[in-house]
C-alpha cells in the first residue's frame, strides 16, 4: 500500500488542493484548515454544504503569506488578528476563533453576496472529526461502480488517499495505528458523510448522486459512511508514493 494523494485546504470550504506532500503534526496536517469564515449574523462558521461556490476559491498560506484564489480577483497579504476573539458555533459546537483584518473577508463577502468575516482557528478546531482523514482506492473505485460515475479524489477532501486492491479496507484499521512515511496515525472510526461528496471539487455544481448509492450500502447508525479518520500518533513528512502499512497486521 502507498500515499497516492495528499490534498487539503487552508481556508475551511475552499478547494481542497493536491499536494505533493505535507507534514503531520500532533495537531494535523500543518496549514490545513487554519482559516474559516464566519457568518456574524448567524454567529457560526460558514457550512459548505450550504455555500458550494465556496469550492470556486482556492487558498493556499505558505510562509504566513495567505493567497486566495476567486473568480476574477486574487487577494494576498499576511493575515493581521485583530485582537477580537469569539466562540462561535461549528456543527453544534462552540470552537474558539480569532478574527483576522484584511482583504479576504471583503472579497468573499463579494464572491457569497452577503457579509462574512475571516477568522483564524487553532489545531483541528473547524475540523468535524478527527484531524486526519484516509479514503482508499479501491472504495473509490467500488463507489464509481455503484454511482455509474467516476468519483474523484478530490470530492472525498480527505488528507490521504491510499492505494489498495480491494475496496474498503481502511474500516479494519479502526483501532489500529498505520504509518504513513515518516508518520503515523491511530485510526478513530468511519466518517460521516455529507451532499459535499455530490459537488464537482472545481465548481460546486453538482455531478454524482455518490450520497444516494452510499445510503444503499454504507448506513450506520443512521449516518452514510465513508473512509476513515485517525489522529496523529508520531508526526512525520508524508510524501506522495510513502508506503503505508497498519501495524501489527499482516498486510
Amino acid at each position: 500500500m502507498h500515499v497516492s494523494r495528499i490534498g487539503f485546504t487552508s481556508l475551511k470550504g475552499a478547494r481542497h488542493v493536491g499536494r505533493p506532500s505535507v507534514d503531520l503534526a500532533l495537531d494535523g496536517p500543518l496549514g490545513d484548515r487554519v482559516f474559516c469564515l464566519v457568518d456574524l449574523a448567524r454567529e457560526r462558521v460558514l457550512r459548505t454544504v450550504e455555500n458550494p461556490t465556496l469550492v470556486q476559491t482556492r487558498a493556499w498560506w505558505d510562509a504566513d503569506v495567505l493567497t486566495v484564489t476567486l473568480p476574477g480577483a486574487t487577494v494576498e497579504g499576511v493575515p493581521a488578528l485583530t485582537g477580537e476573539a469569539r466562540h462561535l458555533d461549528y456543527w453544534g459546537r462552540r470552537v474558539a476563533l480569532e478574527f483576522v483584518d484584511g482583504p479576504w473577508a471583503a472579497a468573499y463577502s463579494r464572491h457569497l453576496g452577503y457579509d462574512v468575516v475571516l477568522a483564524r482557528s487553532t489545531g483541528g478546531d473547524v475540523v468535524y472529526g478527527a484531524s486526519v482523514s484516509l479514503v482508499t482506492n479501491g472504495s473509490l473505485d467500488e463507489l464509481t461502480r455503484r454511482v455509474g460515475t467516476r468519483m474523484l479524489d478530490s470530492q472525498l477532501r480527505a488528507t490521504f488517499t491510499v492505494h489498495t486492491d480491494a475496496p474498503h479496507r481502511e474500516d479494519a484499521w479502526i483501532g489500529r495505528r498505520v504509518t504513513l512515511g515518516e508518520a503515523e496515525v491511530e485510526v478513530q472510526g468511519a466518517i460521516p458523510r455529507c451532499h459535499v461528496i455530490d459537488l464537482d471539487p472545481d465548481t460546486g455544481v453538482r455531478r454524482t448522486d455518490a450520497m444516494r448509492a452510499l445510503a444503499d450500502y454504507r448506513r450506520q447508525r443512521n449516518q452514510v459512511v465513508f473512509g476513515v479518520d485517525a489522529v496523529v500518533t508520531k508526526p512525520g513528512r508524508v510524501s506522495q508514493g510513502d508506503a503505508v502499512a497498519v501495524l501489527g497486521a499482516a498486510e
